[in-house]
């Protein structure tokens, strides 16, 4: 009979006379949040472990739908092709604030909720971005308007609006619990993509001072209101140094997990652009890791279509190096888009002109699906 993940790296890494937090401070390795559930600590931990094994890949909706296909029980792209589930798997609670049944991309709140709980008994990982509307406007997130987020900070004229949306989003997070009533812990990403100009948080659209604000009062807010099962990943797009990466950071003792993301597109072919850019972000990011004890990810990346047959071990792996990193998470596989009128994903499905080289890099040691996490945790 297997053992539960918990019970797992209870036995691997702590003892009957040390606590969860004294074992992580023997890594330099510790939480932001200081009242962490013990799950979430030892989730963190094993975040960390495993990049000395590999790094976790993950996918967008990946239980939800696929290409020609929604809610099939216990379905996925990747399980179609690897006969594996993701490791992490990507969700987005935009339409929480507004109250809507479903969110962004049209996944039922209910359903997302259960497919975090059944992927969470697999030993698999779930982390959380929010496209949340503009505040300002009432239209969506990627509704630039300058000094848009001016407005939620305290004393702002939608700061009451935006703690009511984080009231919802508290009540998500306390309603996700494992089959003992645990809180399940999970990565959230608030804020994504913070260096670009295309969300009304972005950095031309907020001084840094403002952003810094808004994710404390965030990060202090959600605390307040008793969520404890939250990893915080600071995310952002592209960057030069590590001046630049660290703009709006908000301190060590706010962030947890530190990332970018990435895509390769149609101009870039043979993706040496794409490789020679995440390279060069590992690289500072690294460095900013090392100095801070943080974890880093590339925490959205992928080429649309997948047109390359060789792009998994020849351009995302290239890509990808020898750098320690914690997870990378590939965007959905809508399929047909209508408006576009062009297919719309990123990983393969069965008969994709990459599933072969998929599988390929599936077998890699160093990319960790979520069989992997028990084996390499045994």
């Amino acid at each position: 009979m297997k053992k539960n993940i918990l019970t797992l790296i209870i036995a691997l890494f702590i003892g009957t006379s040390c606590s969860a937090k004294n074992n992580m401070s023997n890594t330099n390795l510790s939480l932001s949040d200081q009242k962490a559930t013990p799950e979430t600590v030892l989730l963190y931990k094993k975040l960390s472990l495993l990049t000395q094994k590999g790094y976790l890949f993950g996918h967008q909706d990946d239980l939800a739908y696929g290409v020609k296909w929604k809610y099939e029980d216990k379905r996925s792209d990747i399980k179609d092709v690897v006969g594996d589930y993701p490791a992490i798997y990507g969700w987005d609670i935009a339409g929480l604030e507004k109250d809507d049944t479903k969110n962004i991309d049209g996944v039922p709140f209910d359903k997302m909720k259960q497919y975090i709980k059944d992927a969470n008994e697999r030993g698999g990982i779930s982390t959380i971005s929010w496209h949340f509307d503009n505040p300002a406007t009432g239209k969506s997130a990627w509704d630039n308007t300058p000094n848009s987020l001016k407005t939620i900070l305290p004393g702002g004229q939608n700061h009451t609006k935006f703690t009511s949306w984080l009231d919802k989003a508290a009540s998500f997070f306390l309603s996700l619990k494992d089959k003992k009533g645990k809180n399940i812990p999970v990565l959230f990403r608030p804020f994504h993509e913070l260096t670009g100009g295309w969300f009304w948080w972005g950095k031309p659209n907020c001084t840094s001072e403002e952003f810094k604000t808004a994710w404390k009062f965030t990060f202090e807010y959600l605390q307040k209101k008793g969520v404890h099962n939250l990893i915080y990943v600071y995310n952002t797009g592209s960057f030069a140094s590590e001046t630049d990466f660290l703009s709006n950071y908000p301190s060590d003792n706010y962030a947890d997990i530190l990332s970018f993301d990435s895509y390769q597109n149609n101009g870039d072919k043979n993706g040496e652009k794409f490789i020679a850019e995440v390279q060069s972000q590992f690289k500072i990011l690294n460095e900013i890791a090392e100095k801070k004890h943080k974890l880093i990810a590339l925490a959205e990346a992928g080429y649309e279509a997948v047109p390359d047959p060789k792009w998994w071990t020849g351009t995302l792996s290239k890509a990808i190096g020898d750098y320690k990193i914690s997870y990378v998470l590939l965007w959905r596989n809508h399929g047909w888009q209508e408006k576009e009128q062009k297919m719309h994903y990123y990983v393969p499905f069965t008969g994709q002109v990459s599933e072969k080289d998929f599988v390929d890099f599936y077998n890699l040691d160093r990319t960790l699906f979520e069989k992997d996490i028990l084996k390499t945790l045994k």
